[in-house]
């Protein structure tokens, strides 16, 4: 008997340990929160247990926040914990229909706000250090002003803000009804309301959902796919901020819950204090009517100087030349019309960021490259280049489909690409795996694609950087080339990111650090690299990889010669493939990385052995052979034409650790293919 009380004694600790270690909490009123609500400026608990953000006094900030910080990401990988919270509010304004300004809910990395400004700032931050990286600020803000400084779409909506208070999305404040309708919502009306903020860390998406009642809608008010391990730091404080401006408003939190890795705890109105309501000024009116329409008249005269002055400083300067290129040119405003303002962020690649865009006239989606060009050296002719280049159609090619020029920006509009990149597919922990099926399609297509550049088009055009994160993937899975010439057209400035021998360690062909010259060869070469990557699903060069297999090349080389190159197909198709299309992508991918570049085959010959039409040579030390009209050699610049020995070294470049090191420190890579994401999905 002493012993199961013993047991039971033990089970009730641990479970009590267990619990303590839980990030969940939940306030049927404030009454007795003790300690574990903090409370800044005019922020108070009234008798009946109600928070108070803020009173009828102008000008003003309230803070509330959870007294112990909250563990939101995973030590280990640096992942952010999936959360949700539910809380019950009443905006009650000094005069009727009249907002001022509003409070969010807040995930801060400190509790400290002294330094914050009141009105559109909702206490949160200052004109200083809006939009700042270093802020750490995730805000859903419940706003009842409309700021034109920050792009406010009206003064009743609800808003995420990430590090500042122009919100990456907003909607006006509504919910949907059980038939599924949206129903319009009043924020300051000063009855209560119910809001659930809730982040998916598997898909990085936020949900939004507001309603009149504690029965939580369907379908959420706003949902936004940010990854938040980008913002949110190990240990943050939850909480809200509130601030007045020239008008008030009592903003007041009845009741709350929080719960990370899981719902949090449902609350009822009839569980929850009832709001005080303030009294109405009604012998002020006409003075705030007064300072209202004159604060108007000064605002407006202000934005309509501002909106001048914005159009001069957008205005597009067009040159003469520029009407020579052609058809392709955008103007600056709308493609900052298409991409909200440059705010649909996808990512950041070796020559600029890249936003995600619709074209308001055709509701096409399409990325936009923004290029940073400083010297104006070669800009007419990097500009006639790009137009060449947009003249080239491939179904295998990422279709540049115009430019524009704005003072030392360039802009490049490019078909969207809705899967991302190849390398997140293959690599790490993919999305999604692909089948050998897939693969080798995949494989053809690029290669189809390689081929119209180098032979199809009225002059070869040479990409330079052919790897897996420069195939990006359509709806449909079909490999496309990304970024094809802009290696070779950023000869006529300079890329802050490359040296003149551009491309990527594990792709770049031996001649090209000694030459410094790109040819179709050395694209043919870069071609063999993600043959091997694509069947094997890791990278050329693993620096952490066991000394053996450092080098891709050099390990599927080996694997050859004992007959065992099967052991190194990628784990995760299960063994399902095809075993002869597979043996024959081994043998492309060491014939294309022979370090002879006339004994590698040409692009057209390597399509004809994919395709069938030719077997694959059994002898892999042997020439490529005769070309079928890919045989000359076509170098990127001034007719370059270089002759090895066709003798075949095995590998790649047989490095030696401490060479791939080197190489990395002396060598810049090329212009990484612009990735783009959801959960931080790439270009």
């Amino acid at each position: 008997m002493a012993n199961l009380t013993h047991f039971f004694f033990s089970l009730a600790l641990l479970y009590i340990a267990v619990s303590a270690q839980l990030d969940e909490f939940s306030f049927t009123g404030f009454k007795d929160s003790g300690g574990n609500i903090s409370l800044t400026e005019s922020a108070e608990v009234e008798s009946n247990g109600v928070l108070r953000l803020t009173n009828e006094t102008s000008r003003l900030m309230g803070h509330a926040f959870y007294s112990s910080p909250l563990r939101f990401k995973n030590s280990s990988n640096g992942a952010v914990f999936s959360f949700s919270t539910c809380f019950a509010f009443v905006i009650a304004p000094e005069y009727p229909k009249l907002g001022g300004h509003g409070f969010a809910f807040t995930i801060s990395s400190s509790r400290d706000f002294k330094t914050a400004f009141p009105s559109q700032y909702l206490g949160l931050l200052n004109s200083s250090v809006v939009g700042n990286f270093s802020n750490h600020i995730f805000a859903v803000e419940f706003d009842t002003v409309q700021d034109f400084e920050f792009g406010d779409i009206n003064d009743n909506h609800v808003g995420i803000d990430i590090n500042s208070l122009a919100s990456n999305t907003s909607a006006a404040a509504a919910y949907f009804a059980d038939d599924l309708k949206k129903q319009d919502l009043n924020l300051k009306s000063g009855q209560p309301l119910m809001a659930w903020i809730e982040y998916d860390s598997v898909r990085a998406l936020i949900n939004i959902t507001i309603s009149p009642s504690t029965s939580k809608p369907r379908l959420p008010l706003l949902s936004f796919h940010f990854n938040l391990s980008l913002v949110l730091q190990e240990k943050m404080f939850i909480g809200f901020s509130s601030s007045t401006g020239l008008l008030a408003s009592s903003h007041y939190i009845l009741g709350w819950s929080f719960k990370m890795n899981g719902n949090a705890k449902s609350l009822s109105f009839s569980s929850l204090p009832s709001s005080p309501r303030p009294k109405k000024k009604q012998t002020g009116l006409i003075i705030g009517v007064s300072v209202s329409v004159t604060v108007l008249f000064i605002a407006a005269s202000i934005l309509i100087s501002m909106y001048l002055i914005r159009k001069i400083k957008n205005r597009d300067i067009v040159e003469s030349w520029e009407l020579e290129i052609g058809p392709h040119r955008y103007s600056y405003q709308e493609l900052k019309k298409a991409t909200r303002k440059f705010r649909e962020f996808l990512g950041v690649g070796g020559f600029g960021r890249v936003y995600k865009g619709t074209l308001p006239n055709s509701n096409t989606e399409v990325a936009v490259k923004r290029i940073s060009h400083d010297s104006k050296q070669g800009l007419r002719e990097f500009v006639s280049e790009i137009s060449s280049i947009g003249r080239l159609r491939h179904r295998n090619l990422v279709q540049l489909l115009g430019w524009c020029r704005r003072q030392g920006d360039l802009l490049l509009v490019y078909d969207f690409m809705p899967n991302g990149s190849l390398d997140r597919f293959l690599f790490d922990e993919p999305k999604a795996v692909l089948n050998w099926e897939q693969r080798f399609k995949i494989i053809k297509g690029v290669a189809s694609g390689l081929l119209y550049l180098h032979e199809g088009y009225e002059q070869a055009v040479i990409h330079r950087d052919v790897k897996a994160s420069n195939v990006l993937l359509d709806s449909e899975l079909n490999g496309r080339l990304g970024d094809f010439g802009l290696a070779r057209l950023y000869e006529h400035g300079t890329n802050p990111g490359t040296t003149r021998v551009v491309g990527t360690m594990g792709y770049l062909a031996p001649e090209l650090p000694r030459t410094g010259k790109a040819t179709t060869r050395s694209d043919v070469y870069a071609f063999g690299a993600l043959l091997l990557e694509v069947v094997c699903g890791r990278r050329p060069i693993e620096p952490n990889a066991p000394p053996e297999e450092l080098v891709l090349v050099d390990w599927v080389w080996e694997k050859w010669e004992k007959g065992s190159v099967l052991d190194v197909v990628d784990p995760k198709l299960g063994g399902e493939f095809d075993e002869i299309e597979v043996v024959m992508v081994f043998k492309l991918g060491l014939m294309c990385s022979n370090n002879a570049p006339l004994s590698r085959p040409s692009i057209r010959q390597v399509l004809s052995y994919l395709e069938g039409e030719v077997g694959v040579p059994e002898d892999l030390r042997s020439p490529a052979g005769d070309d079928r009209g890919g045989g000359v050699e076509v170098a990127d610049g001034d007719g370059y034409t270089e002759s090895f020995a066709s003798s075949f070294e095995k590998g790649s470049s047989s490095f030696a650790r401490g060479d791939v090191e080197a190489s990395f420190a002396s060598i810049s890579t090329s212009p990484l293919s612009l990735l783009y994401s959801g959960d931080e999905a790439r270009w």
